[in-house]
């Protein structure tokens, strides 16, 4: 059992990570190694159900609960009508009687409709109560673009939500990192959004399959180490960034790529541990840098690691408009791979030293 919620605080415990390399392990998309987080979890706990549109008979927009109705039954898994103000709320108050729901939103723009319920209610109630009422929600939910899905349903509020104190905000990069994340967070107490994206899911990896593999929330992850430039990122900004790493890898350049796996809390100890190592740091997100998780990460590494950088943090995001439809205009919005490859050399060529 946490100890109660902390409203103010930002930065990760150190807690052990479990090593996937000495764990059996099975080549799985990342949709699939996330139902194999829920079916593990729906048949551990009782407590734990999934609601949301189509996760039944449909088998979830993304085919992400695919089986799980003819596995868990109507009772398990609930089919929910068009209203992500409605059964957010239903799933707060389930949480707040003692169940364990996990609510899976279509995209995160739909989630906007329900952030009364996100934002004034289960993310405070834990504060408001002392932490003797705890609200143990799971919210699953894609972002992202690159799709043609036009403005509004190609954003990426990863840091509107992470900016909430006693919200806890996660961001899988990768097939093994889903589903650790997953079920920490249906294990944990107070209320956890979960930030999937819609170009992930085809991704492949190898995944733990032992039903006690969880990635502690919290925890960043050295994805490739390196030695001249940080690469900092999260969710599918870290698969660009890995691509950006063998580039650069061509030119000589050793990239090392932090994926941060967490926005809130934020493992700050350790990015500054990479920046100082590197003494170059370039960030990368897929929503609008401006106020964004890149915004809030220069700010941390000027102020821990000031003395250790050799030039300006640089940051890529997405263009600051509503994303085109045309796909020659939203294949230029976006944080591609020439776009940051293109940053990182401009961070080494500003270089002090």
């Amino acid at each position: 059992m946490n100890a109660g919620p902390s409203p103010v605080a930002t930065e990760a415990p150190r807690t052990e990570e479990p090593d996937p390399a000495v764990a059996e392990t099975v080549r799985l998309s990342y949709r699939e190694a996330l139902r194999m987080a829920m079916r593990e979890e729906l048949g551990r706990d009782e407590r734990v159900f999934l609601m949301g549109e189509e996760v039944g008979v449909f088998n979830g927009s993304y085919k992400v609960s695919d089986g799980l109705l003819d596995e868990f039954g109507p009772d398990r898994i609930r089919d929910t009508p068009i209203s992500e103000e409605g059964f957010v709320g239903a799933a707060v108050g389930a949480a707040l009687l003692g169940e364990r729901p996990i609510v899976e939103i279509m995209t995160l723009n739909f989630l906007l409709v329900a952030m009364d319920q996100v934002v004034n209610h289960a993310a405070k109630v834990g504060a408001m109560f002392g932490g003797k009422v705890r609200c143990p929600l799971v919210i699953r939910t894609p972002n992202g673009a690159g799709n043609q899905l036009t403005a509004q349903h190609s954003q990426s509020f990863d840091g509107w939500f992470a900016g909430t104190p006693g919200l806890k905000v996660v961001a899988p990069a990768t097939p093994a990192d889903a589903k650790g994340l997953l079920k920490a967070a249906i294990r944990d107490d107070d209320p956890v959004l979960l930030i999937e994206n819609l170009s992930a899911y085809k991704e492949k990896g190898e995944v733990p399959t032992d039903p006690e593999y969880l990635v502690p929330l919290g925890l960043a992850a050295v994805a490739r180490e390196g030695t001249d430039i940080s690469l900092i990122s999260h969710g599918f900004a870290s698969v660009r960034a890995l691509e950006t790493a063998e580039r650069l890898a061509a030119e000589g350049v050793s990239a090392e790529v932090v994926d941060l796996r967490s926005l809130r809390p934020l493992d700050v100890e350790t990015v500054a541990a990479s920046v100082r190592k590197t003494n170059h740091a370039l960030l990368i997100e897929e929503g609008w840098p401006s106020f964004g998780v890149t915004a809030e990460l220069a700010a941390r590494i000027q102020h821990v690691c000031f003395d250790y950088l050799d030039a300006p943090i640089e940051r890529v995001g997405m263009a600051e408009v509503p994303l085109p439809y045309a796909k020659n205009l939203e294949n230029a919005a976006l944080p591609n791979v020439d776009r940051i490859l293109g940053a990182a050399r401009s961070v080494l060529a500003g270089s002090r030293r």
